[in-house]
């Protein structure tokens, strides 16, 4: 553990966070599980262009009506490039099945365990690991885009978000500072650090859709609509951050919508679970926020339609924001050392690129309590 610790890991041993194994797949499912992220990827984007100035499709989406002028003034980024730093969740079941549960397109966690942690201990197992290409795509990500500040919540006490932000700037080669969040402020539209200078570009580690309920948060989303402030992941990475674009996207798949081609469908079909912002299941089904994060708001029912379990543990975020109804895929369930868990695979998308594998251990519902393992190609 303390080699890890040298190279920025420093919260393995929290509340058990690491579980110090190794989960393989075979070159022949990696190669699959890119492929439908690649695809999937672009499926998203085309989905979420299709909402641009519709505001009947943002309020659809759950998307706070305070960030609906800076989503149609600003120019988006260019083709599949609206998020430039995201993560895809799968359960990859024991027959081989890959199928989506969610997009992480706005602030994924995880990084160091992927880029730094699970290529050290492939090595230690003599695996392959995809994950060795994470550095150099964010180095070409922030080059583009070129933040002057990187900022988190409680940045310097919260180990796993500054050691995120930490590893991300350390991997960018770019000379940027990091701060805490809470002391930025907003001046007549210019947000300014604890020392009053203007901060003219930012990576936030900060969810976007938070700026409907913080202080201050109507403030920063107007600096960013008047173009005072660029920040990064962009402001339309929101749309694809919301979990009801799975259901915009199974809806046109449902109407075989031409925004998408004949292969298009066919991976809609294939890799992604039947969504909508209705319950119509009679069962064996989940319902989940639009914007929950680390299983907050999930809950799951059973094939009679009667709630089996729910988060006990995350924040509820559908007291804010609508639920989405989700055809239900339980996790596969592997045995550890120190016992049974289901296993939820993770991919980054950086640079538009399927690059890095994580995994994480935990119950039915993959919640804040859940464990890091990494995972290696044989």
């Amino acid at each position: 553990m303390k080699q890890l610790e040298e190279l920025g890991f420093t919260w393995g041993d929290l509340d058990h966070y690491w579980i110090d194994q190794v989960v393989s797949i075979d070159q022949k499912m990696w190669d699959e599980i890119k492929f439908a992220s690649q695809n999937l990827w672009t499926i998203f984007d085309k989905a979420a262009r299709f909402t641009f100035g519709k505001r009947d499709l943002y309020a659809l989406l759950s998307i706070p009506e305070v960030l609906w002028d800076g989503l149609d003034l600003l120019l988006p980024n260019e083709a599949e490039k609206l998020s430039r730093y995201a993560r895809f969740d799968y359960s990859i079941t024991e027959q081989g099945e890959i199928k989506l549960f969610e997009l992480n397109a706005d602030t994924p966690t995880g990084y160091v365990e992927s880029s730094v942690v699970t290529p050290w201990i492939c090595d230690q197992y003599e695996l392959n690991s995809p994950n060795v290409t994470m550095k150099e795509q964010i180095r070409l990500v922030w080059e583009k885009e070129k933040p002057d500040y990187a900022t988190c919540i409680s940045y310097g006490e919260h180990l796993e978000d500054s050691g995120t932000i930490d590893m991300l700037v350390k991997h960018s080669g770019l000379d940027i500072k990091c701060i805490d969040t809470l002391e930025l402020s907003v001046d007549e539209g210019v947000v300014k650090d604890r020392e009053l200078n203007p901060v003219r570009s930012m990576f936030a580690l900060y969810p976007k859709e938070w700026m409907a309920v913080d202080d201050g948060g109507e403030a920063l989303a107007y600096s960013i609509e008047s173009k005072n402030i660029e920040i990064f992941n962009s402001l339309h990475a929101i749309i694809l951050q919301s979990k009801g674009l799975q259901a915009v996207i199974w809806g046109l798949h449902e109407l075989d919508s031409d925004i998408f081609t004949k292969e298009e469908h066919e991976c809609i079909e294939k890799y992604m679970l039947p969504t909508y912002n209705k319950p119509i299941f009679d069962g064996n089904y989940v319902s989940k926020s639009m914007f929950g994060r680390e299983g907050g708001s999930v809950r799951l029912y059973d094939h009679h339609g009667t709630l089996e379990t729910q988060d006990e543990e995350g924040y509820d975020t559908s007291v804010l924001f609508d639920r989405v109804y989700q055809k239900r895929i339980d996790l596969p369930k592997l045995e550890m050392h120190n016992g049974a868990f289901h296993l939820l695979t993770g991919v980054f998308m950086i640079n538009g690129e399927p690059c890095g594998l994580l995994g994480r251990a935990g119950g039915l519902i993959t919640g804040n309590s859940s464990h890091f393992i990494a995972m290696g190609v044989r």
